[in-house]
């Protein structure tokens, strides 16, 4: 289920990206000319106000769908530590241990 929120995550960063690369950021971005356009098309103020809403708009769900996205990633659970293979035990090595040092 993660993997569908990094796709959707992934495609809305893409088309935010897209948004903001076609403004101008000193506001003469694509509402200055539409491919000839200029102003018959929709307007200069309607081409700004359509793609700051769009900016914001794919802001907005980049940002929902990271915290929806925590709903569905599963946390370790006390179950999932205590399937792991105990340690074990080393054989100590029969040198030393047992001496008393000497003086």
């Amino acid at each position: 289920m993660t993997f569908i929120f990094v796709i959707l995550i992934i495609i809305a960063a893409v088309i935010l990206g897209f948004i903001v690369l076609v403004q101008n950021p000193k506001g003469g971005g694509l509402s200055g000319n539409i491919a000839g356009f200029s102003n018959q098309f929709m307007g200069v103020k309607q081409t700004t106000d359509v793609l700051e809403k769009g900016t914001w708009l794919f802001a907005a769900i980049i940002g929902v769908l990271c915290l929806a996205s925590t709903l569905f990633i599963s946390a370790p659970t006390s179950t999932d530590q205590n399937n792991a293979p105990a340690p074990q035990n080393q054989p100590t090595p029969l040198g030393n241990q047992n001496q008393q040092p000497t003086k």
